[in-house]
């Protein structure tokens, strides 16, 4: 994988929060590829519980101050970078007062989702997109981690479909075991026309709960990994008949392997 750019979009990285599925494999996978000799950049929300102080996180003028929109309103886009301790991996993240502030991740202290969460998903793409075009860095893969990271691959196919920077990426998103339970806002499907996208494109949306979230960014991916043992019978029945390239579930001592040699098969 040497030279090779990756570029992981997660909705969650360890250290920056706590540990669970999603995080540790937006560590695990990134080190892996920089051990080998790769190019990685890693993207994350900047969430109110996140210590700026302590993590060393700083602004990065030159990459913020534009604005971005989301359902007609504009929004101004924040970048602050970060390296992780002893593994010389930077790690950008998109940042915004009003959604990004609270001092939680997806849910408030009665574990009720917040109602702007499809907003974030959106304004998160748009902000990864536009800082990753203002570096004139192009991945020759871009991995997605999270559900609230899945707008991603939607954006890319629509509303940057024109970008010839990206003429050549492909996208992969990991699937990972159901994370709530609820329905994001009924308006996102109305959100993301918003930005032309066509409502048969992204139909899944008409009902926004989680698996139907992750269906409409699989639909935008060029291939899938399955990243846990407990995804749904529906989700990998949908993933298997999609047509897409997709890697079964592979183990934390069997992964390493395992991603490297699906990355090679999509043409690195």
């Amino acid at each position: 994988m040497k030279d090779k750019r990756i570029l992981y979009v997660s909705s969650e990285v360890v250290p920056y929060l706590a540990e669970n599925e999603v995080s540790l494999m937006s560590y695990d996978v990134p080190k892996m590829i920089n051990d080998q000799g790769g190019q990685i950049r890693i993207f994350m929300p900047r969430y109110g519980n996140i210590n700026e102080r302590r993590h060393q996180l700083h602004e990065v003028i030159r990459l913020s101050g534009m604005n971005l929109v989301v359902n007609d309103l504009d929004m101004p886009l924040i970048i602050k970078v970060a390296s992780i301790p002893k593994e010389r991996i930077q790690v950008y993240f998109i940042d915004n007062d009003e959604y990004f502030k609270r001092k939680a991740t997806f849910a408030d202290e009665e574990g009720v989702l917040y109602p702007d969460n499809d907003e974030r998903a959106i304004f998160f793409a748009k902000g990864v997109v536009e800082t990753v075009k203002k570096l004139n860095w192009v991945p020759d893969i871009i991995h997605v981690h999270g559900w609230l990271a899945a707008m991603l691959p939607i954006y890319m196919k629509h509303y940057y479909k024109n970008e010839a920077l990206f003429s050549e990426t492909k996208i992969v998103t990991s699937v990972y075991g159901q994370s709530f339970d609820e329905n994001l806002d009924l308006e996102m499907i109305n959100k993301v026309k918003f930005d032309g996208v066509p409502h048969e494109s992204i139909a899944d949306l008409e009902t926004p709960n989680y698996e139907n979230v992750l269906k409409a960014s699989i639909l935008h991916s060029d291939a899938v990994i399955i990243a846990s043992e407990n995804v749904s019978s529906s989700l990998t029945k949908f993933i298997e008949s999609s047509g897409k390239p997709f890697l079964p579930f592979a183990t934390k001592d069997a992964f390493a392997e395992a991603y490297t040699n699906f990355y090679k098969s999509m043409g690195l």
